[in-house]
């Protein structure tokens, strides 16, 4: 390849590391181009997955100030760069790595944190994001919902308590302390 070529695929690269919130790297060794297509397809359209060179590509990512990733460029590297859901993208590699044992999760950078491959696993196990909000969402009208019987409860406990003396004076004063102008007449 020509300098300006090399020059321009560098700079290609540092773009997509820097417009993605996650990068996963994948070693592709003894995958098919036909596997391929399919873990492309897989990923969807939050993740692009692209098979790069490992100098070009480690020259990129240390200009995008990514330089966690610089021990995982080693034989045939394919980068997913997520600009989506990250727990997606790892659940698709993840999924498509247990069909095809040929696939090999090495790690990745998430929010400028680098990433094990045993930490992707760990991200592909989470629910999505949306799923995670509605628990979260739920979670706080729950709170919410007690906090409002809470609420409730304390006037109606003290009405009850009211009308309960209420009815006892009205019954007779049968354990009702004397008024005070009875006692003063008595001494």
């Amino acid at each position: 390849m020509a300098r300006p070529d090399k020059a321009a695929a560098v700079a290609e690269l540092t773009d997509k590391f820097r417009a993605s919130n996650a990068t996963l790297l994948t070693e592709y060794r003894g995958l098919t181009v036909k596997q391929v297509k399919t873990l492309r397809r897989s990923l969807g359209d939050n993740a692009q997955y692209a098979v790069v060179k490992n100098t070009l590509t480690k020259i990129a990512a240390n200009e995008a100030g990514i330089s966690e990733l610089d021990d995982l460029f080693s034989g045939p590297t394919a980068v997913a760069f997520v600009t989506g859901d990250p727990v997606e993208s790892a659940k698709a590699l993840r999924d498509f790595a247990k069909d095809n044992p040929a696939l090999i999760i090495k790690g990745g950078v998430l929010d400028g944190k680098a990433l094990s491959a045993d930490d992707i696993k760990k991200l592909a196990d989470l629910e999505s994001r949306e799923v995670l909000l509605a628990k979260f969402a739920g979670a706080m009208k729950a709170k919410q919902s007690q906090a409002v019987a809470l609420f409730q409860a304390l006037p109606s406990k003290l009405v009850r308590t009211v009308d309960a003396l209420r009815d006892k004076v009205e019954q007779g004063g049968a354990g009702a302390p004397a008024p005070a102008a009875e006692d003063e007449a008595a001494e």
